[in-house]
Parts: structure tokens; sequence; C-alpha cells
């Protein structure tokens, strides 16, 4: 067994993460292995911090003719944190609610 940094769920050892927050396992509750804090994700490109732009919503397939919106029901979606550059235009997708503890916090 081992405890969760973040949220001090207990998990099995089996688990490499947390179930309940998404942290990665650190070593067991005594463990002095603290979690790194990101300040800034920079482009691979040029080295400029990424800024947030926004959580965009995606979806897998297209309209459905007469069923219209209907149709909309049985697609798959997804909501991804995007993040861009604003030097050279990359752009990255982080699935909205995974690793959140792993990107920096978002400017107000």
């Amino acid at each position: 067994m081992w405890l969760c940094g973040k949220c001090h769920e207990s998990l099995e050892d089996t688990f490499e993460a947390c179930w309940k927050c998404g942290s990665p396992r650190y070593g067991d509750a005594t463990s002095d292995i603290e979690p790194v804090t990101v300040v800034s994700l920079n482009c691979l490109r040029c080295d400029v911090a990424l800024e947030h732009v926004g959580t965009k919503r995606f979806h897998e397939g297209a309209r459905w003719g007469v069923l219209g919106e209907l149709g909309e029901l049985f697609v798959k979606r997804e909501r991804f944190d995007v993040y861009a550059c604003p030097r050279c235009g990359h752009v990255e997708f982080f699935l909205d609610g995974v690793g959140e503890a792993h990107r920096p916090p978002e400017e107000q």
C-alpha cells in the first residue's frame, strides 16, 4: 500500500498513479520526495513560455443529416486545455482534468 502525496488516498501497490486525483506515485507516505512545481510550459521549438488560450471541446464524427443535433448525442467528445506559443504559433493540447498539478496555474 502507498499513500498519495496530494490527496492522501490509500492505494494498492499495483497503481502507478492515484485513481482519485491522478497524481503519480512518488513513494510511500514517509518519503521526502515532493512533486515538482511547474512554473511555465515552454515551446519545444523556440523555448518561449506557452500561453493558455482556453479549454476547447472536440468531437469525432460528422453531422448525421436528418438527425441533426440528435446525432451529436452519439459522438465521442473530449475537452482539451490548449496552450499556444505567442512567437511561432506552436500549439499543445492536454486532456482537461488530467495532470493539472503538472501544469502552471492559469493566470486570472
